[in-house]
């Protein structure tokens, strides 16, 4: 925490070393304006007699410097040249200097003709106070901007010889002990830090600035760190603070990626083992999702999952296996994996068995949710209590030209798997679904919607609890962005980005698991629950950053390509509809929501339904419109 103090303080000295070098500068561009004007020198210094600069010329120094020592304190004190932050000087503050110091020898030479012309026998060559004015402004700039001239030189000239040897110039974000530790380690060469130069520490301690560690010096603010970087030629950042929360780390990551420095940090507490506090690893995507991620109730979950038979349709993919992960530590009597495809199921059961051995209960059953048999076969032999119900068509701009596909798998797989988890008196039916059901522009996002009003119709007559949860796009999950750009990254580019203002919310895969987890856990049926998912992040950003932590710059090492938008694709999403704003409300930590069930008919929209499958099935090219009349808003582009 920075003491207003002690910056008051500092401030005061700095300003008063500013003023006494303003006097003794000003006062020394008139003795050399002297010096060179007569040819003459200094009376008293060694080597010289001054007798080539007459003495009326010093009499008349001595009144002047009387003058003008106040003076120039007076005048740049006018201008704010004390309260100025000469790091950030324009060519309107060299302009200000002109001007300031044009009035002090304007001033001197009034005071001249009016006062000392009287008393000193002697005539003031004006030309001798140009040269005067000319030296004092060139003082004056250096006083304030030389030093940065001339560390600029000998940064370049230390990252030269750094070049040629392969070292990196490092900068190290917090000097605590872990920071230490560091910089002990890059002047030791140990493995992992070899050729690397640390050349500054930065730190939000104000109480550290201006220390060293082992000889690096620390300066204090992280907001300075995109100026450092630039200023010191900083090829790499390494972020030294493993106890801080994600806010903290998720402010430093916003200034460092600002920077075209590569990133590392040292892996926060709860990743780090036994040594760890010497390990260096890249910066992962996810570190960039600025904000906290959502924590869970343990107890709740536990409560529901352990000693039950729990069923994850699309158990391989993406967000079903992470639920495989995080649901087979709660001990439940048996998992099911049910997914369509079989080797990334094969691939989760031996990854779970070898890391659980006899302790993981589950078993894997290939099938389809579109199969009504398959699926009841699976539940009249299992009778699970659970269901996680994670299989889905997802992709946007195919489902736009298969839209009776989307309609078949997402919206009747649901219904069936819906059926099933009610015929067979399911404890928990978990429904994933997405933002893009929110007022959608495409035919996916409006078969999930579908498939909303589907477990809102279930939990209206039901023993079962059904419920949804809504949320953004998962980092990394199996056709998401970041795997596209990291291969278009990996082909040295270009990176293609629909539209440089499109947004879209994130989250970790590990996030999403964990609040499908806690929905469930959750009293209200029939509700969708929605994951406060803060600012919606933009894709070109994104991009960028992922190019970053690849170590390549941005439009210069691999380029960025703007598409447009594509068929059914919306510029921003949204996770609450407007008819849900009203009655939502806080259900869980700070993080998760709870949207209260539409009004709707379910006589009509059994009806509806109906009349989709007929259409699905037997006249595709009408299904667009059936879909409309189950969701009013929905809105393709084009139409």
């Amino acid at each position: 925490m920075v003491k207003l103090s002690d910056m008051a303080r500092e401030q005061r000295n700095k300003m008063f070393l500013y003023a006494l070098l303003d006097v003794v500068l000003i006062n020394i561009s008139i003795i050399i304006a002297i010096c060179l004007w007569y040819g003459g020198t200094i009376p008293g210094l060694p080597g010289g007699s001054g007798t080539l600069i007459p003495n009326e010329v010093w009499s008349w120094y001595k009144y002047t410097f009387i003058f003008v020592s106040p003076l120039c304190l007076i005048v740049y004190g006018l201008f704010k040249f004390y309260s100025n932050l000469w790091k950030y000087a324009t060519i309107d503050d060299m302009y200000k200097i002109i001007v300031a110091n044009t009035i002090i020898y304007g001033a001197v030479y009034l005071y001249y003709y009016y006062v000392v012309s009287k008393i000193v026998d002697f005539e003031l060559p004006k030309r001798m106070l140009i040269v005067g004015w000319v030296i004092s402004i060139i003082f004056f700039i250096f006083s304030r901007s030389g030093y940065r001239f001339v560390k600029k030189l000998f940064i370049n000239i230390e990252h030269f010889f750094e070049k040629k040897s392969g070292r990196k110039r490092v900068l190290i974000v917090g000097a605590g002990y872990s920071g230490y530790n560091v910089v002990r380690s890059i002047n030791n060469g140990e493995k992992g830090y070899e050729n690397r130069m640390a050349v500054l520490v930065v730190d939000d301690d104000y109480n550290k600035n201006n220390s060293n560690l082992m000889g690096v010096r620390v300066t204090y603010d992280t907001a300075n760190i995109p100026r450092l970087c630039k200023e010191y030629e900083i090829e790499e950042i390494v972020i030294a603070i493993p106890s801080a929360t994600n806010a903290q780390i998720n402010r430093i990551m916003e200034f460092c990626t600002q920077t075209d420095c590569a990133l590392k940090m040292i892996p926060p507490m709860s990743d780090i083992s036994d040594g760890g506090y010497q390990r260096l690893r890249d910066v992962d995507i996810t570190d960039l999702l600025f904000r906290d991620e959502v924590s869970i109730d343990i107890y709740s979950i536990s409560e529901y999952i352990m000693n039950r038979v729990v069923l994850v349709t699309g158990g391989g993919g993406s967000i079903g296996s992470e639920l495989c992960r995080q649901i087979i530590k709660f001990e439940p009597k048996l998992l099911i994996i049910f997914d369509v495809y079989e080797n990334n199921a094969y691939e989760l059961y031996n990854e779970l068995k070898g890391k659980y051995g006899d302790k993981a209960k589950m078993i894997v059953r290939i099938g389809s949710i579109r199969d009504i048999n398959c699926v009841e076969r699976v539940f009249q032999e299992y009778r699970p209590n659970v269901v996680f119900h994670a299989a889905a068509h997802k992709h946007v701009p195919l489902m736009e030209y298969v839209p009776a596909e989307a309609v078949k798998n997402n919206v009747f797989g649901t219904l069936n798997v819906a059926e099933c988890a009610d015929k067979y008196g399911v404890d928990h039916f978990v429904l994933l679904s997405t933002d893009k059901a929110v007022n959608p522009t495409n035919v996916m996002g409006a078969t999930k919607r579908i498939t909303e009003l589907i477990i809102q119709e279930f939990a209206s007559h039901s023993k079962t609890k059904f419920v949804a949860v809504r949320f953004g796009n998962v980092l990394g999950s199996n056709g998401s962005v970041i795997p596209l750009f990291q291969k278009q990254i990996k082909a040295g580019g270009p990176v293609t980005v629909t539209d440089k203002n499109i947004t879209r919310f994130f989250m970790t895969i590990p996030e999403a698991s964990r609040l499908v987890l806690q929905a469930a856990s959750l009293d209200d049926s029939g509700r969708i629950y929605v994951l406060d998912m803060g600012k919606p992040v933009k894709i070109d950003d994104l991009a960028r950053n992922l190019i970053k932590l690849s170590g390549y710059v941005p439009d210069k090492d691999i380029k960025i390509v703007y598409t447009g938008l594509r068929p059914g694709e919306k510029l921003y999403e949204e996770l609450i509809m407007a008819e849900e704003k009203e009655n939502m409300k806080l259900v869980f930590g700070n993080k998760i929501f709870v949207t209260a069930p539409v009004d709707m008919d379910y006589d009509v929209f059994n009806k509806n339904l109906e009349e989709l499958y007929k259409a699905a099935f037997d006249a595709p090219e009408k299904v667009r419109d059936v879909i409309k009349k189950i969701v009013p808003n929905f809105d393709p582009k084009g139409e």
